[in-house]
């Protein structure tokens, strides 16, 4: 159904998020409270409601293929992998309510990349909280849809993504060849921020970030599934500042040593991150501490609090045009499955 991916040139962004324009209706007896809805907002904008509060005003460009498409060059980018916004993997609902939202959410990213002309692409949804559901739609995503994978929460339910529990999923992806990204999702330590709710996004997420990577490298999530291409949103957020102290005390603790079987520091670079740092300083820290082959453009397009100028700050950070080339798009390819040959 969906398109194949092709463009010429051009950088690769895989964190981008859709809103669809409207949500179904709820096919059942009565809907769950938290069953989402749009509401009029502002021209040209939409209000997402959740248990009848707005819980986020968005563009026409989370649902708008010609606005997309008119903002990809300004951004220096070819082609952009779509996935749901977070909240709305909804791993609180019932599993069989969740599963028909995300039903309709895979639908209709598959419908925007068919009028996407080869410039978008798509990461589908599944309803974590129950495995035999799940399966089910990582299959129907990747064998009907077509899409290279799938993006999942840093945590299902306050369950750590790198959690044993999961394992099954993660085989299907090995299986299935299927890539899958890991973003962050109502963040652990909300009750230690003080301040207005945005901050859940400016500094819930890369703490929950780092602890889901974390959770991964702990678990020996790639030691069981060494083909899993497995990534991680906001550059991985805290981990590359954990991954110090995880990688010492694994040389200190024996417990540490007995549970984790491979270095973490090993592990940790064969994890793929996004570059949505908003820093180069950081950005090149990233390169050096996780590999140039293991970061790849992330913008979080189209919200307010997006990179826009993703490729200019990567050319901007010195890099040699190797390197450069990797970060733009070709690690991207590598992530995805469309290009399996080895990055610089």
């Amino acid at each position: 159904m969906a398109s194949t991916l092709r463009c010429a040139c051009g950088g690769i962004d895989m964190h981008s998020h859709v809103v669809p324009e409207n949500f179904p209706a709820y096919i059942g007896r009565t809907a769950p409270t938290d069953w989402p809805s749009m509401a009029p907002a502002q021209p040209c904008h939409r209000s997402v409601m959740i248990a009848g509060k707005n819980y986020r005003t968005v563009s026409e460009a989370c649902w708008s293929v010609s606005r997309r498409l008119e903002d990809l060059p300004g951004m220096g980018l070819a082609l952009q992998v779509l996935s749901p916004m977070p909240e709305l993997l909804s791993y609180w609902m019932a599993p069989a309510d969740a599963q028909q939202l995300l039903r309709y959410l895979n639908d209709q990213i598959a419908s925007m990349v068919d009028a996407g002309n080869g410039q978008l692409a798509g990461l589908g949804a599944v309803p974590l909280q129950d495995m035999d559901l799940a399966l089910r739609e990582l299959e129907y995503v990747v064998k009907t849809l077509g899409f290279s994978g799938v993006e999942v929460g840093s945590n299902i339910n306050g369950v750590p993504i790198g959690s044993p529990v999961f394992d099954p999923f993660f085989e299907a992806c090995e299986a299935l060849d299927a890539a899958v990204f890991v973003h962050a999702i109502r963040p652990a330590g909300m009750d230690r921020l003080v301040g207005p709710a945005p901050l859940q996004q400016v500094v819930g997420y890369p703490g929950e970030v780092g602890l889901a990577a974390a959770s991964v490298i702990t678990s020996n999530l790639l030691v069981r599934r060494p083909k899993l291409r497995l990534a991680f949103s906001h550059g991985g957020g805290t981990l590359a500042s954990l991954l110090p102290r995880l990688q010492q005390g694994w040389g200190v603790f024996p417990a540490l040593r007995e549970a984790v079987q491979t270095s973490p520091v090993e592990q940790a670079r064969r994890l793929f991150y996004d570059t949505l740092v908003f820093d180069t300083p950081t950005l090149r820290h990233l390169v050096d501490f996780f590999g140039a082959s293991q970061l790849m453009i992330g913008t979080d397009y189209p919200f307010n609090f997006h990179d826009r100028t993703p490729v200019s700050r990567i050319e901007a950070a010195g890099f040699d045009d190797a390197t450069a080339a990797a970060l733009v798009r070709h690690n991207a390819e590598r992530f995805l499955g469309t290009q399996k040959a080895t990055s610089p």
